[in-house]
């Protein structure tokens, strides 16, 4: 793939997308201790061909004070993904974050039940 625009066939974009979501669990929500992936976090992961990335996310609480610290936190974990040439971070507040989108690792973690 040498030219501008490469051609990734669906498993390809798929694998992308795979490799995205575990640059995603390095970003630690720094109050919880827990990674934003895991949290339930992540919304939905959308990758175009040209390298464009946009992470559609929620956070805990709408005024979050730490949504710049976690938004340039995704930006530097993206720089991982050589696929990545640029990132949106999109926040959304629908459906509303609850914990029962966390993993069950991070409810054992934080010990909810």
């Amino acid at each position: 793939m040498t030219d501008n625009n490469p051609t990734y066939s669906t498993e390809e974009i798929e694998a992308i997308k795979e490799r995205i979501m575990t640059a995603l669990e390095q970003v630690i929500d720094p109050e919880l201790g827990i990674d934003i992936v895991n949290l339930g976090l992540i919304y939905e992961v959308l990758f175009e061909e040209s390298g464009f990335c946009q992470v559609n996310m929620t956070l805990t609480t709408m005024g979050c004070p730490l949504a710049d610290i976690i938004t340039d936190e995704i930006h530097r974990a993206m720089k991982s993904v050589p696929e990545v040439t640029d990132v949106q971070v999109k926040l959304v507040w629908y459906p509303a974050w609850t914990t029962e989108r966390m993993s069950r690792y991070a409810r054992i973690a934080l010990g909810i039940r």
